[in-house]
């Protein structure tokens, strides 16, 4: 389906075409699960170093598991506990260099050391987190953080 080959240009140029996966992939799709499921997907095979890629839904005013990949993951989160829940709280996007100095962090999976949550918001509403996991400490950037937020936004205005 897409091809292209990580470790042949920059950082900006993955997220360039992440982006534009993402936009083909559910560009004529309404299923929000579906488009979750595909993204999830995409992150998983193009990004590198990861343990967890997926998203965590808001229902009934606490974020719920979402499609991902990776291992079994926790289930419910309150808004404002761990990683996910402040950046739900806050309603920006968490860039954690080491998980263990991030207090009260939640381990869903105890081989997890960094951490990258971006808020999904459309309409002023937050729908969810985008929530990327690795077992590389501060595997995650600032360009990271831009080109997620990218592709978080885009993603929004389709689930």
């Amino acid at each position: 389906m897409f091809q292209f080959d990580i470790a042949a240009g920059s950082k900006a140029e993955l997220y360039r075409d992440l982006h534009a996966s993402l936009d083909a992939l559910t560009g004529d799709e309404t299923d929000g699960i579906a488009n979750m499921a595909n993204a999830a997907a995409i992150l998983w095979q193009y990004l590198p170093d990861l343990n967890w890629a997926g998203f965590y839904r808001m229902v009934g005013g606490e974020l719920v598991l979402g499609p991902f990949q990776g291992k079994a993951a926790c289930i419910r989160i309150p808004v404002g506990k761990g990683v996910c829940g402040t950046a739900v709280a806050t309603r920006t996007t968490q860039l954690v260099a080491d998980v263990h100095d991030f207090p009260g962090h939640i381990a869903c999976d105890a081989a997890s050391r960094s951490e990258l949550v971006v808020p999904l918001i459309r309409d002023g509403e937050v729908l969810g987190v985008l929530d990327l996991d690795s077992p590389v400490p501060a595997r995650f950037d600032a360009e990271d953080a831009r080109g997620c937020e990218a592709f978080a936004a885009l993603l929004a205005g389709r689930i």
